[in-house]
């Protein structure tokens, strides 16, 4: 684990999964992006439907405020909705006055890419694969006014316990997790939304990638209410719309929380298959990051470059890893599909790494 200052030339923080399922990718078989397959559900679309013969009027976010409010037991002057959980690392970026901001990697790459448009200048601590991409809060400058970290962190897939996230925060930092994958995880153990009493605590929620909404843009901030007014005073008039405030409302309520617990027990299982069936390939150098506990699997390949191009002959996309701080060219991040559709991609994983060159192998075998 190490500090490094961000300066200068390095990985392209504005690529993100997407990038390889747009154009001449559009056709292949998503894994590369971290959106729940088959949502949003038929009573989520006919929710957002409802809500189009109010488009004439202006949105009203009051009652999708007080509705997260209630889901998290918060008053509603600690919860600010934005547009989607990218919006939020704008207003943090752009709202607070912070001197040393400090991101934790590999991550989720928009909160260093908005503190760098910002004018900020940003130091990384790097965690490193030998110690399973863990945190030890020690290696977080004590100077770090503002510090971010994702759990369960986007790729790594790792869920940080809540007590080392805790030993981050202290008066005069703001402590910015990011939780938009908390909901794919059972029971949403080791999530901190909710929690009062942490000084200077700022959770992000996203409800785009369990509910299918990427391109609706839904997702919230809870915080200390003196930080959601410096946030709310960042945003536009109006910066979420009436048709995501309908998804916030459905997405928090009971029936829709119910369903996401059910949803996370099935990616879990899912996920398990996924890994064993990676692990069927460990002969052909293939290592998993784990434990995995989010809804995606960090992979570490010989070749990957070349790997990736053949799987996209072969007719699936992944997400390449080098642009993640910490990582470099031999890493991919894989979504956790369905079990027929890991099975396909296994078996095109095996025939892509048998045909790498050096590797001398036949495709290997693995779990149906």
């Amino acid at each position: 684990m190490r500090t490094e200052h961000s300066g200068g030339a390095g990985p392209d923080l504005r690529h993100h999964g997407d990038a390889e399922v747009r154009d001449e990718g559009a056709g292949l078989v998503d894994l590369a992006v971290n959106v729940r397959a088959d949502t949003p559900p038929l009573w989520l679309r006919e929710e957002i439907a409802g809500s189009l013969s109010s488009l004439a009027a202006y949105p009203d976010g009051r009652a999708a405020r007080a509705a997260v409010a209630e889901r998290h037991g918060l008053p509603v002057e600690r919860v600010l909705l934005t547009a989607g959980a990218a919006e939020a690392f704008v207003l943090l970026a752009r709202a607070l006055k912070v001197r040393r901001p400090v991101v934790v990697h590999p991550q989720f790459t928009e909160p260093e890419a908005a503190l760098r448009d910002a004018g900020h200048s940003v130091d990384r601590v790097l965690l490193r694969a030998e110690d399973g991409f863990r945190l030890d809060p020690a290696a977080v400058p004590e100077a770090a006014d503002l510090v971010v970290i994702g759990n369960p962190t986007n790729p790594t897939s790792v869920l940080h316990p809540a007590e080392a996230i805790l030993r981050l925060a202290r008066p005069g930092r703001t402590l910015v997790v990011d939780e938009a994958f908390m909901d794919a995880v059972p029971g949403e153990r080791q999530t901190l939304a909710g929690r009062t009493d942490v000084p200077g605590l700022v959770v992000l929620r996203s409800l785009t990638k369990t509910w299918g909404l990427a391109g609706l843009r839904i997702g919230y901030v809870l915080a200390p209410a003196e930080t959601v007014a410096e946030l709310e005073r960042a945003q536009p008039l109006w910066p979420v719309s009436t048709p995501a405030l309908a998804a916030a409302r459905a997405c928090v309520a009971p029936r829709a929380l119910a369903e996401a617990g059910h949803a996370a027990h099935r990616i879990a299982a899912d996920r398990a298959h996924l890994v064993a069936g990676l692990g069927s390939l460990a002969s052909l150098g293939v290592r998993v990051a784990e434990p995995a506990e989010g809804p995606f699997v960090l992979v570490r390949m010989p070749g990957a470059a070349g790997v990736r191009r053949r799987l996209r002959d072969l007719g699936y996309a992944v997400r390449r890893g080098d642009t993640f701080p910490g990582l470099g060219e031999e890493w991919v991040r894989i979504a956790v599909r369905d079990r027929a559709t890991a099975n396909g991609f296994l078996e095109a994983l095996s025939a892509a790494l048998a045909d790498a060159p050096g590797t001398g192998r036949e495709a290997a075998p693995h779990p149906g």
